[in-house]
């Protein structure tokens, strides 16, 4: 997963196949003389990642101001539930807060879905424990390791990652709180946080199994509070407003806590790219479609993302994206 923004807007064709979203574009975006927005009908679905499911929402909002003939309706389900009917063509645009898999593109390949994907904003993946937890303000990456990963599975305290991480955990019961299989903070976290030491160690890369897990970020929020030794994961933006402790991370450098600025500069180790990705045929056959993705990377990615606590991207970036997408 790239943590800079090496691909800012990139056009699928057919798996494997890319070529520059201006081309692709030139075809779907606005024409000379084309109607306003306030003038626009029709409906919009946005479907996939629950990270990314308050900034569409958001977009939707301040659209549906301008343009009250258009109804956008945004549901999160997860990154991958998202891909699954994106590559079925049952939505306009999946939200997601990765990039889409190679099993992925071979689905919406296999289906003539097209699609361009689109950067929109940064998040990092909150580390976060009960309040009330006052012997744990920092975890290694290590440490993550030995309470989540595979290896992991059936240990009740935080002392037994030590077994694993060498470090001093805490002898306290262990609860743990995550995201399920079906979202794009789980694949993200599994891709930054375990993979390696899964290789290094020989095993697979994937969390343990007995684990408190839910599609719903809120559940996962309401289960980090309902105790006083867990722990868990959800989106930076989720946890930064909610009733919880984040911890800081180290990734070898030393504790970093997850703020904006880090996670912009990606200095806090556990930072992602969020996107969203649009269906290039039903965008040209949609009017609304095209003139609510332009509205979304113009207004949406200066107003909308750090409204609702995400990172926004850098102004190079911007442009980057609306040059990309305007062609």
């Amino acid at each position: 997963m790239p943590t800079s923004f090496q691909r800012t807007v990139r056009t699928i064709g057919a798996l494997g196949a890319l070529t520059l979203a201006a081309t692709a574009c030139t075809e779907i975006g606005p024409e000379p003389g084309s109607t306003s927005a306030a003038d626009t009908s029709g409906s919009i679905f946005i479907s996939g990642s629950s990270t990314v499911e308050p900034i569409s929402v958001r977009v939707a909002e301040m659209f549906e101001s301008i343009a009250p003939g258009v109804q956008v309706d945004v549901e999160g389900p997860g990154t991958g539930d998202g891909f699954k009917k994106f590559c079925d063509g049952e939505t306009d645009i999946s939200d997601a807060s990765r990039a889409i898999k190679e099993q992925e593109m071979e689905n919406c390949a296999a289906n003539g879905v097209k699609y361009t994907e689109i950067l929109v904003g940064i998040d990092g993946i909150a580390v976060m424990t009960n309040p009330a937890n006052d012997a744990v303000d920092c975890v290694s990456i290590e440490n993550l390791y030995g309470l989540i990963g595979p290896e992991a599975t059936g240990t009740t305290n935080w002392s037994d990652a030590n077994s694993i991480a060498g470090e001093g955990m805490p002898s306290a019961q262990l609860d743990i709180f995550g995201p399920g299989a079906e979202s794009g903070t789980y694949d993200s976290f599994i891709e930054i946080v375990l993979e390696d030491l899964a290789e290094e160690r020989g095993q697979e890369a994937t969390t343990r199994t007995d684990y408190n897990a839910a599609a719903d970020d809120n559940l996962t929020l309401q289960g980090i509070q309902s105790s006083p030794t867990t722990i868990g994961w959800v989106g930076y933006a989720f946890g930064a407003e909610s009733d919880v402790k984040l911890l800081e991370v180290d990734g070898g450098d030393g504790c970093i806590p997850a703020t904006p600025e880090t996670i912009a500069s990606n200095e806090y180790p556990i930072s992602r790219n969020l996107y969203i990705y649009v269906n290039e045929k039903k965008a040209r056959r949609n009017r609304a479609l095209v003139e609510f993705v332009d509205f979304y990377v113009s207004v949406g990615l200066d107003e909308a993302v750090s409204t609702v606590g995400y990172v926004e991207l850098t102004e190079d970036s911007k442009a980057d994206v609306r040059f990309e997408w305007n062609g």
